[in-house]
């Protein structure tokens, strides 16, 4: 995006507030108001502020908004959007109704409490009207705030939730100013926004799958998720105390391949977990932005046509910037500590033991792969045929570099490394880019090695 001005939150705030047409009340839960300070800091708060209200005692808080089971979450923040928009427009509606746009702009936030050490994040959202008299929509987001003192979590959050607010107002019909805007006046570090999403007849047109791309894009996200019928969800949400079975790989196509690769290690990984762990198991499956980069830039036509592929085929999908197998592990277990499996080819087993991608760490590849079975994650390794001689190469007859062997003969001896079948070796007689070409030249016979499922998404990649 070209550079544009960045206001401070200081003239944010005194913009909104002499902008006459925007009404609204303040609800925050947990960290003081800290996002309705800034417009009493700014001249003209009467223009902007109608209410502001803390909480923070529990029967407080369920007397105005209803009990609930967790009180920093989505569904708490909808209750408390729900009271006090109707609560606005009850009582103001008639009054100045015919020139406003109201809005109730609420959080509930975990901030860092005395010797405390848990995770500290926060649910925020606006709901407002787009023009005055109109139907209330609403952007929601979830964030991490990463600091490690109260006071600077505080002021993170207040500045964070100005900048939604000002975004929602002033940058809604560009995603990526939108997106970036949102951690203005912060400086790397402080926050993660790991979940945005558009709700209401007048946001009919986002595409909040979109939304997350642009969260991992932008760098403000290690990693956003999505469900199979396209609802955008926060990773704690998903993958709390649930098995995982993640596979890495460009899905560009999706191949019958991918999903024998899949199904294969299901197989083989309900065979560590118990009977309730089985039902709670959740299969991801994980494009990087290093594939969807390819070429300079990211084609959201194309990434929508993968994600839809993979989501009439039941997959959840996960966007991701972490290369480093490393890294994806590390953010697994952020959110689980049940068991995980990472599925990937010959291919990228062959890539994780080159040294080049331990460069930057002091212990080189030993540490690489003691950050990556740090927690209970295993590799599932899945065949390939080597098309000169016919062999089939395993994860048992992997040949590693001769200074690597003994390790790798570690990872499978204490199945760290296991093995998975191929339910149908012809599958291994074509590549993602042989399939390519197929379509490309006009040959059929790449139908039977797409489910039926991505047959137009393939196409609409090449």
């Amino acid at each position: 995006m070209e550079n544009q001005e960045v206001l401070s939150s200081y003239n944010k705030a005194l913009r909104i507030n002499l902008d006459a047409a925007k009404y609204g009340t303040f609800a925050e839960i947990g960290a003081g108001q800290e996002v309705a300070n800034w417009f009493f800091r700014a001249s003209g708060t009467a223009g902007t502020v109608a209410k502001t209200i803390s909480a923070y005692d529990m029967t407080m808080s369920d007397a105005i908004y209803g009990k609930c089971q967790r009180y920093v979450s989505r569904e708490r923040l909808c209750a408390m959007l729900d009271h006090e928009y109707e609560l606005l427009i009850e009582r103001l509606r008639e009054q100045r109704g015919e020139s406003t746009t109201f809005f109730a702009f609420c959080n509930t936030v975990r901030a860092r409490g005395y010797n405390d050490t848990g995770e500290c994040h926060g649910w925020l959202g606006v709901r407002m009207q787009l023009r005055p008299g109109g139907e209330p929509c609403d952007i929601l987001c979830h964030i991490r705030l990463l600091e490690k003192e109260n006071m600077e979590q505080m002021e993170a959050l207040g500045i964070i939730g100005l900048n939604l607010i000002y975004a929602a107002f002033y940058h809604r019909d560009n995603l990526e100013r939108f997106v970036e805007s949102l951690v203005d006046n912060l400086t790397d570090g402080r926050v993660e926004v790991d979940m945005l999403k558009f709700l209401g007849e007048d946001f009919r047109f986002v595409d909040n799958r979109l939304c997350s791309l642009q969260l991992v894009q932008s760098g403000l996200t290690d990693a956003a998720m999505f469900l199979p019928d396209g609802e955008v969800v926060q990773p704690a949400e998903a993958l709390y105390k649930r098995p995982v079975a993640l596979l890495r790989g460009s899905f560009d196509p999706v191949m019958k391949l991918h999903m024998d690769m899949m199904a294969q290690t299901k197989s083989k990984f309900e065979g560590v977990l118990d009977d309730p762990q089985k039902e709670r198991m959740i299969t991801l499956c994980e494009i990087s932005m290093n594939n969807l980069l390819r070429g300079g830039e990211v084609d959201h036509v194309k990434f929508l046509d993968r994600a839809d592929a993979m989501q009439a085929l039941g997959q959840t999908v996960l966007i991701s910037r972490c290369p480093e197998f490393h890294r994806i592990a590390s953010y697994l277990s952020r959110y689980t500590a049940e068991p995980i499996a990472i599925i990937l080819s010959i291919g990228l087993l062959n890539e994780l033991f080159k040294e080049k991608w331990s460069e930057n760490l002091a212990g080189g590849i030993l540490e690489s792969f003691g950050r990556l079975f740090k927690t209970e994650l295993a590799l599932y390794v899945y065949p390939w045929k080597n098309r000169s001689n016919g062999e089939l190469v395993t994860a048992e007859n992997f040949k590693v570099v001769d200074h690597l062997k003994h390790l790798y003969q570690h990872f499978l001896d204490n199945r760290m490394i296991l093995g998975i079948e191929c339910g149908d070796q012809s599958l291994l007689r074509y590549t993602g880019r042989d399939i390519q070409q197929m379509i490309a030249e006009g040959t059929e016979e790449w139908k039977d090695l797409v489910p039926e499922e991505a047959h137009k998404a393939a196409m609409h990649l090449h």
